[in-house]
C-alpha cells in the first residue's frame, strides 16, 4: 500500500529496551527526528558513547545515529511536549503475585499527561491485556483536561520484536494498528505505513491488545505440551527429537515446537498471565494457561531430577559446568530465563556450578549471590562431572564439549549426531535411568 504524507516528524520513544531501542532507529533510518527517553542513566550513558546493551542493535548504527543530529536520548519527560508522536515502549511485568503490574505505563501516562498538547499521536505498544488503553491509559491521559479524537490522537500497536531473530527486520513483520477513535486510527495507519512494509488494521485497541496476548499464548501452550511430551518420551525410551522431525514431513496440520529447559524472556512467560488475569475478571478462566504454567515451572526441577539418576554420588559432590544462562540464543537477555532457574535448583540441592555464556559475563541468583561466567578450557571440560547445555547459541563449541567432557546432557539436541569421549544424554532422547 502506498504510504501517505504526513505532518508529524518529530517522535519520542519512551522506554528504550528491547523493544523501544530498536523501534527508536528504525524510526530514525525512515526519516524521523527522535528523541529516545529512558529513566535509566546507566542506559543512556551507554547509548551516547556507542554501546549497545542489546544484540540486534549495532554500535556502527548507534554512531551514525547520533552523529546525523536526528536522534537523541534524553531522561527528561520535559522533551515530551516538542514531539509530534509519543510511542510507549514500558516494560508490563507481573508483581510478587504474578499479576499485571502496570506502573511503569501508568508513570508514563502521567508524565504524557502533564506535557500533552493538541494534535498529539500517542502509540501504547507495550503488551497487556484488553482494555488497557481505552479504561487505564486513556483515563489517564485525560486527566490534562484535553478530548482523544479532538485534542489528542491514542492508538494501540502491539509491539512484535523477536531478539535474535536475524530472518526478518523489525519492519518487515506486518504491524497490527488501532485506534481509540476512527480518526486515531487513519492516523496511525499513515504513520505506521511509512514506517513498515505491511500494515494492519483491527477494529479496537481491544481487538490488538488480545491478539498480542493470542500470539504468545500460542508458543506458550505449544512449547509447555512439547515439554511434557519430552518427559513422556523419557519414560517410553523414545527419541522425542526423531518424533518431531518425522512429524515435521506432514505438509499440514503440524507445526514444530521443541523442547528445552522453559520458557523465558519478558513476553511469553509473562502475556499468558495478563490474559489469565483478564479471564478471571471475566469470570472465564482459563485452564489451558494454568496447566501451560503448572509444566513450564516443573522442567528446571525435572532437569535437575534427571541430573541426579545420571549419578551415582550425591548432588554436594557433584560439579557441573552450565552452557548458556540467555533465555535464547544469540541475544543477551536473561529475563525470566529458564537456565537461571535450573541454575538455582542446583546450587540449593548442594552442587558445585559454573557458567559459560558468550553473551553474560554474570548472573545474579534469587539468593542476591552473583555468579561469574568463567572461560571454556579442555583442563575445565575434563575436571567437571557433567556440561549441562541449556541455550544453543550459535558460537557453542560443541565438539570441543563432546571431546573432552565425561558427560553432557543436552536439552537442545546440539550434539546429534556427534562422536566424542563425553557420554552423551539428551532431554527426550529416550533418556530415564530407573
Amino acid at each position: 500500500m502506498t504510504a501517505r504524507k504526513h505532518s508529524y516528524k518529530r517522535v519520542g520513544v519512551l522506554g528504550l529496551g528491547f523493544v523501544g531501542l530498536p523501534l527508536s532507529l528504525l524510526l530514525y533510518k525512515k526519516g524521523f527526528q527522535v528523541t529516545g527517553i529512558d529513566i535509566d542513566e546507566n542506559k543512556l550513558k551507554a547509548l551516547r558513547a556507542g554501546d549497545s546493551y542489546i544484540s540486534e542493535v549495532c554500535p556502527i548504527q548507534l554512531k551514525e545515529a547520533f552523529l546525523s543530529g536526528k536522534y537523541e536520548v534524553s531522561d527528561s519527560m520535559d522533551v515530551l511536549k516538542r514531539q509530534d508522536i509519543i510511542i510507549v515502549c514500558v516494560p508490563t511485568p507481573l508483581n510478587e503475585n504474578n499479576l499485571p503490574d502496570l506502573s511503569y505505563l501508568k508513570s508514563a501516562g502521567e508524565a504524557i499527561s502533564q506535557q500533552l498538547k493538541s494534535g498529539h499521536l500517542i502509540i501504547l505498544e507495550s503488551s497487556t491485556f484488553p482494555g488497557t488503553t481505552r479504561d487505564i491509559f486513556l483515563r489517564i491521559l485525560e486527566q490534562s483536561g484535553k478530548k482523544v479524537g479532538r485534542d489528542f490522537h491514542l492508538a494501540y500497536s502491539p509491539e512484535r520484536i523477536d531478539p535474535g531473530n536475524e530472518k526478518f527486520k523489525v519492519e518487515e513483520i506486518p504491524k497490527i494498528v488501532s485506534g481509540v477513535t476512527p480518526s486515531c486510527l487513519t492516523l496511525v495507519f499513515e504513520v505506521y505505513n511509512n514506517v513498515y512494509d505491511s500494515v494492519v488494521k483491527v477494529n479496537s485497541p481491544e481487538v490488538a491488545e488480545i491478539t498480542k496476548l493470542l500470539e504468545n499464548c500460542y508458543r506458550y501452550i505449544n512449547i509447555s505440551f512439547i515439554n511434557e511430551f519430552a518427559m513422556l518420551c523419557d519414560k517410553l525410551n523414545i527419541d522425542i527429537w526423531e518424533v518431531i522431525k518425522a512429524a515435521s514431513t506432514k505438509p499440514y496440520g503440524f507445526q514444530p515446537f521443541f523442547p528445552g529447559p522453559g520458557i523465558g524472556g519478558h513476553c511469553i512467560p509473562v502475556d499468558p498471565l495478563y490474559l489469565k488475569y483478564k479471564a478471571l475478571q471475566a469470570g472465564a478462566p482459563h485452564q489451558f494457561i494454568d496447566l501451560s504454567q503448572s509444566i513450564n515451572d516443573s522442567i528446571p526441577v525435572y532437569i535437575a531430577g534427571q541430573l541426579e539418576k545420571i549419578f551415582s554420588k550425591p548432588f554436594q559432590q557433584l560439579s557441573v559446568l552450565i552452557y548458556g544462562v540467555t533465555y535464547k540464543p544469540d541475544v543477551k537477555d536473561i529475563r525470566g530465563s529458564s537456565a537461571i532457574q535450573v541454575i538455582e535448583q542446583l546450587v540449593k540441592k548442594g552442587v558445585d556450578v559454573k557458567f559459560h555464556d558468550p553473551f553474560v559475563d554474570e548472573i545474579v541468583l534469587e539468593s542476591n549471590v552473583s555468579m561469574k561466567g568463567v572461560k571454556i578450557t579442555d583442563e575445565l571440560l575434563g575436571s567437571v562431572d557433567c556440561v549441562l547445555i541449556l541455550t544453543d547459541h550459535t558460537v557453542i563449541p560443541v565438539d570441543k564439549i563432546i571431546k573432552h567432557s565425561k558427560n553432557v546432557y543436552d536439552t537442545r539436541n546440539v550434539t546429534r549426531g556427534l562422536n566424542g569421549k563425553a557420554e552423551v544424554y539428551r532431554l527426550g532422547g529416550g533418556f530415564d535411568v530407573v
